[in-house]
């Protein structure tokens, strides 16, 4: 078989070794992408129980406030009884009386159920920073056996870089350009192999003269079809 074509066909194997790499370097970033999408959605779970405990504990404040203009107002109207001289008059201070305990006893029970729920809510924002715990030391986790995965996948992709430049620079830059070029479109089966007279790129068969060129291996051939470069298997690589 013609020497360029070897190197060719060993090029290429590298290239698709080296390409290989790529969906084993996605599914380890997949893997801290997931455990981090899951710590922004508990943060966001976290975030929220924080601002509706804020948001009580400003309602409380406001009705204990309320209460205390309340029981100041009680207490005017204590002093105000003290001077009334008509019925018309006690009615009314009555009347307003009546309101402010009304508004007293709706606010005292206003308080009540906001601190309880806000118990309920400490007590699941616990939980999830618990939860929120576990899973930065889950990142960490991933994170360092992640990072140790790609710098092995480097590390066999460097060697596979320099193998790529030593057997690149043994080929003629013709045919290395001619390679590449077919690379662009044809990705790691720029190369291919002939089986049963087909065109293992484009699953088309070929022609008897070209068939004929690829068994002597003595030139490069391209696929009549899809403009691949072809080669014929050794005996028991098709199998």
């Amino acid at each position: 078989m013609n020497k360029q074509l070897n190197r060719l066909i060993e090029l290429s194997q590298i290239d698709k070794a080296i390409d290989s790499y790529t969906p084993r370097i996605e599914a380890a970033d997949k893997k801290v992408a997931k455990v981090r999408k899951k710590i922004d959605a508990l943060q966001e779970e976290i975030d929220a129980l924080k601002t509706g405990i804020s948001e009580n504990e400003e309602k409380i404040k406001a009705f204990e406030e309320q209460i205390k203009l309340l029981h100041e107002q009680l207490e005017s109207n204590a002093k105000k009884a003290k001077e009334i001289t008509t019925e018309k008059e006690m009615k009314a201070l009555s009347l307003e009386e009546d309101i402010a305990k009304e508004k007293l006893s709706f606010a005292n029970e206003e308080i009540a159920r906001l601190n309880e729920i806000n118990e309920t809510k400490a007590a699941l924002l616990a939980e999830k920073e618990a939860d929120m715990q576990a899973l930065q030391e889950e990142l960490q986790k991933v994170e360092s056996e992640v990072s140790e995965e790609k710098a092995e996948i480097e590390k066999a992709k460097a060697e596979l870089f320099a193998k790529r430049e030593a057997l690149s620079r043994e080929l003629e830059q013709k045919v290395l350009s001619f390679y590449e070029k077919i690379r662009i479109w044809a990705g790691n089966t720029a190369v291919v192999p002939v089986r049963k007279q087909a065109c293992y790129g484009c699953y088309m068969k070929i022609n008897d003269k070209t068939y004929a060129e690829v068994i002597k291996g003595e030139e490069l051939v391209n696929c009549p079809h899809c403009g691949r470069i072809l080669y014929l298997e050794k005996e028991g690589e098709e199998a």
